[in-house]
């Protein structure tokens, strides 16, 4: 691969942040890198190898003679420049909303279908950071035994809502043990010891806007349009990694032996699954790895051939900043 300029849009936010951690981890091959941010961002000095580089304000002549432009900036920022940017011959990485649904951009998780990059039309999307996990745990089952339902429940941490969510999380938690009172702001309960079971607003259907992604999102990543899913998003008072507890209903009769087997094998998954030493994958000790960790893989004992699982993994790393590298690494590859 030859040396890539790069750009990152929201660089001074936990994902930008991030994003930074992982080109310099992954020895991307960056001959130059810009970092963007608003106007009130700009001006914030942070360092890639040991460089010291002055975060600018973005503009759109920020994107010429960019190779690749990592976007963390929210939906409305994206849908109002990524089009005009990619115009310009750069390649959008966008982790918002913003483009995920429409048709001829590709959703991708590397692991699971890369090669939906050769048909993107200057952006790519990056998913959901649950969707992104589950994806990744279901596809090498789905790939040899086709599921068709899937319900799964996922206990997302604070730092999924951005630092002012983390933020909120670490107050209240002062506030709890110093006997101050406890005022939410960014979340609409407190979410210190509690469970919020609402992520993003309520859709017309009662579910979420987190929910219906996973819905939708796992079906476009998956090319199964039939695949039958119900989700239910909560959050919970941990910093980093979100948590999924997953029950799939399979074409045929699956063991847990052969599914644990099968995934073993898969890219991008470390299994822990020993009960009798009471060892399963835990967000405390997730946060900060890449992986997606798989544990509890057992027969479910509602669906006929069920499986149910519990997956875990960084929702700043491989739920974002991680993934987005990975598909820059395949773009990398094609120019």
């Amino acid at each position: 691969m030859k040396n890539l300029n790069v750009a990152i849009l929201g660089a001074t936010g936990l994902v930008g942040r991030t994003f930074i951690k992982v080109l310099e981890e992954r020895s991307f091959p960056v001959s130059n890198l810009k970092l963007l941010a608003s106007e009130r961002s700009s001006g914030t000095v942070l360092s890639f190898r040991g460089e010291d580089i002055k975060v600018e304000k973005m503009t759109l002549d920020s994107f010429k003679g960019i190779d690749i432009a990592l976007f963390s900036a929210g939906s409305s920022i994206s849908k109002e420049i990524a089009k005009e940017a990619a115009s310009m011959g750069t390649t959008i990485i966008d982790n918002s909303s913003a483009w995920r649904m429409e048709p001829d951009v590709p959703l991708v998780v590397p692991e699971v279908n890369p090669g939906d990059i050769e048909f993107h039309h200057g952006i790519i999307a990056n998913p959901n950071c649950s969707t992104i996990q589950m994806v990744v745990a279901l596809a090498p089952i789905h790939s040899i035994n086709p599921i068709q339902r899937v319900i799964v429940s996922t206990y997302q941490a604070t730092s999924g809502a951005g630092a002012a969510g983390l933020k909120e999380m670490l107050d209240q938690t002062n506030e709890f043990v110093s006997g101050s009172p406890i005022e939410p702001n960014y979340f609409p309960h407190q979410i210190v010891l509690n469970a919020i079971p609402q992520i993003d607003s309520f859709q017309e259907n009662d579910y979420t806007g987190e929910e219906m992604k996973l819905v939708n999102e796992t079906k476009k990543i998956l090319h199964s349009n039939d695949i039958k899913i119900s989700a239910t998003a909560v959050r919970i008072p941990v910093a980093t990694a979100h948590s999924e507890s997953i029950h799939i209903e399979l074409s045929q009769p699956f063991t847990a032996e052969a599914a644990t087997k099968i995934l073993n094998s898969a890219p991008g998954i470390t299994i822990i699954d020993n009960p009798t030493k009471l060892e399963y994958p835990m967000a405390i000790n997730v946060a900060g790895q890449d992986q997606v960790f798989i544990g509890r893989i057992r027969e479910d004992l509602a669906f006929k051939n069920g499986l149910a699982m519990w997956v875990v993994a960084d929702n700043i790393r491989k739920g974002a900043a991680t993934n987005a590298v990975q598909i820059a690494e395949l773009v990398a590859k094609l120019i």
